[in-house]
């Protein structure tokens, strides 16, 4: 796990100083080694500057930025191959040799063998620069499930890039204004979706996408190698439960495996629900006893470490359990701007940093258990968005129908009644499920962020907007289940675990984001993963071979964060220094009069979601760093 950036540049403003100023803001994902190349190609300088943290050959030999025995391709990576001992066996049967035991020499003689289309032997996390110096081309690939980021800026003076803001801030000329419809989507679900970013011109690469740069010709092309709508789109197995139990479980321990490559210590953070215990008791059982680490809190009603303790304790792991304080908080939210660099709205960042720093002390490397509930429906949102919006799409009666809206309306708590009213008109307007989707689960409705940002924003093209990819054939399940791998699971969860585990330079690996598994579980039928109302139904059979089933029965609870009751006693100061008149003078994107009225409704135990406040609180947070 690293970071890396760099530019191509063709007005002669990119030189060696510039570049290590940009590779050096990045010290936290890589602190044990850098690489700084300046490099003329194609009537250009190509700047490439690498920080790494040593996972796999912690010897010299794994340094970045790896050239070619021939100096004609250079890679940088940041992730890991998991299979990449089988690619090198294969590539050595071929005619490869090699130096060192690095992944990352896989990545430079696969292309120098097979070209860009090596990409689709990779089983793991990466975004990977490729410089082919012969052709005078530049390739960035990021990872089929868009575990890593990159971000890219194209501009008159060239092109930049880096795994980070941070960094490509530090090029001359960079544009940081900030593009206000991207923000519009940050009101609308609390973080900016991917292709986008906060600034103007500046965007991410999306999951299973590469882009190629000409750079004699500076022809530019994006492609799509993966996309998970494939999978939902193909014809579910006809297969028994039995069968695709087996072969599930059989698929986890393959991909659980492989997430344990590696050449340092390696930990599990363990929650106790189904998703982080199935990683736990597979690990367990093939690998004996392993470190597990929790994050609790003092407020019961967030506290999952009891039960965290309890599936330890059964499987016999070296656990780990720090509570997280009020003051814990007080010192993380303050970091929150420079660690996501954009506005970010999830308030289980300050636990997931927290739990991030406690397991550094002892491992490189953590394994999460996100994606378990994208893959196998284990959300409440998932029973009742399949329930109500197979109705609506089912009922022609108009009024019959505005009554299904009411209830799928009822899906969000705390909102007041303009704001239902809001989200029943945007619900009637919208153009199929998975638009109707969008709106009921956005924090503040259209109308609502219009008011809140004085203007009319531009709507963007999210994958909400995607129903058209997917076949009627599809279920309204399935197509809930492949938005959110494709929206909430890329731009939030796995933004989130990246930068709190980089932060403490920690490697965060997702051992539930193999593709093969993912494929595989996205055509077994509804009934597998959502039976009688109740979601992961073949997860928790896999589960409960391992870990009594009344052990585990209790209600979801989510990673959540006491950080509502939080802001009225001990962090009422930081809230009130963050949004007030004098604050809201200095920034002209919100309407002063509407944010000091969510504050003071929450203040007042008026009818308030907090995530609105949550959102408001943490973009004029990024403001003030971002002017610094």
């Amino acid at each position: 796990m690293c970071g890396f950036t760099g530019f191509i540049d063709y007005s002669g403003i990119g030189n060696q100083d510039v570049l290590r100023k940009m590779t050096d803001t990045l010290y936290h994902r890589g602190p044990d080694d850098a690489g700084y190349e300046l490099l003329p190609v194609g009537g250009c300088n190509i700047g490439l500057g690498f920080r790494r943290l040593s996972i796999i050959d912690l010897s010299p030999l794994g340094h970045q930025p790896m050239f070619s025995s021939s100096r004609e391709i250079v890679v940088m990576m940041n992730g890991e191959i998991y299979n990449y001992k089988e690619i090198k066996s294969e590539l050595i049967s071929q005619g490869a040799s090699f130096r060192s035991g690095s992944d990352t020499e896989v990545v430079v003689e696969g292309f120098r063998l097979h070209g860009i289309d090596i990409i689709n032997k990779f089983i793991g996390m990466f975004v990977i620069t490729i410089l082919d110096i012969k052709n005078q081309e530049l390739y960035f690939v990021r990872d089929r499930a868009g575990v890593k980021p990159l971000y890219y800026s194209v501009s008159s003076n060239g092109f930049v890039f880096g795994s980070e803001l941070k960094a490509l801030k530090q090029f001359p000329g960079f544009n940081t204004d900030v593009d206000e419809d991207a923000l519009a989507l940050y009101f609308s679900n609390g973080n900016i979706p991917a292709p986008y970013s906060i600034y103007k011109g500046c965007k991410k690469v999306e999951p299973g996408t590469y882009i190629k740069i000409n750079l004699s010709n500076r022809d530019f092309s994006i492609t799509k190698y993966w996309d998970v709508f494939d999978s939902y789109n193909a014809p579910n197995y006809s297969i028994s439960y039995e069968e695709a139990l087996y072969e599930t479980e059989k698929l986890m321990e393959s991909a659980f495996a492989y997430r344990m490559v590696a050449d340092v210590p390696v930990g599990v953070f363990l929650s106790g629900g189904y998703d982080s215990t199935a990683v736990a008791a597979l690990l367990t059982k093939s690998y004996g006893k392993i470190n597990t680490y929790t994050i609790g809190f003092e407020e019961n009603n967030y506290d999952e470490s009891p039960y965290a303790k309890i599936v330890a304790d059964h499987l016999g792991t070296n656990h780990f359990n720090y509570n997280c304080t009020i003051n814990d908080a007080k010192s993380i939210i303050p970091e929150l701007a420079d660690i996501y660099d954009e506005p970010f709205g999830d308030s289980s960042a300050i636990p997931t940093i927290l739990v991030s720093r406690v397991a550094r002390k002892h491992v490189t490397v953590a394994l999460s258990a996100d994606a378990g509930d994208e893959l196998f429906a284990g959300y409440p949102r998932h029973r009742k968005a399949s329930d109500y919006l197979s109705k609506l799409n089912s009922v022609p009666n108009f009024i019959k129908q505005l009554s299904l809206i009411g209830q799928s309306v009822n899906f969000s708590k705390n909102i007041s009644k303009a704001n239902r009213l809001d989200k029943i008109i945007e619900i009637a307007k919208s153009n199929g499920p998975l638009a109707a989707f969008n709106v009921i689960n956005r924090t503040f409705t259209l109308n609502e962020i219009n008011l809140l940002m004085g203007n009319n924003s531009n709507s963007l093209h999210t994958v909400f907007d995607d129903d058209s990819l997917l076949s009627n054939k599809v279920s309204i399940l399935n197509k809930v289940l492949a938005v959110e791998y494709k929206s909430y699971l890329v731009d939030d969860i796995l933004q989130k675990v990246d930068r709190a585990t980089m932060s403490a330079s920690l490697e965060g690996r997702e051992p539930f984001l193999d593709h093969r598994l993912v494929e595989y579980v996205a055509k077994l039928p509804d009934s597998y993963k959502l039976h009688n109302g109740v979601g992961k139904r073949i997860l928790k059979d896999i589960v409960h071979k391992y870990v009594p089933k009344e052990m585990m029965d209790r209600p979801k609870m989510g990673f959540g964060v006491p950080v509502v009751q939080w802001m009225k006693s001990d962090l009422r100061d930081l809230l009130e220094e963050t949004i007030n008149e004098s604050v809201l003078k200095d920034q002209n994107h919100l309407d002063s009069k509407m944010v000091m009225k969510i504050k003071n409704d929450y203040l007042n135990g008026n009818l308030v979601d907090f995530e609105r406040l949550w959102f408001v609180f943490t973009y004029l947070q990024w403001f003030k760093k971002s002017r610094q």
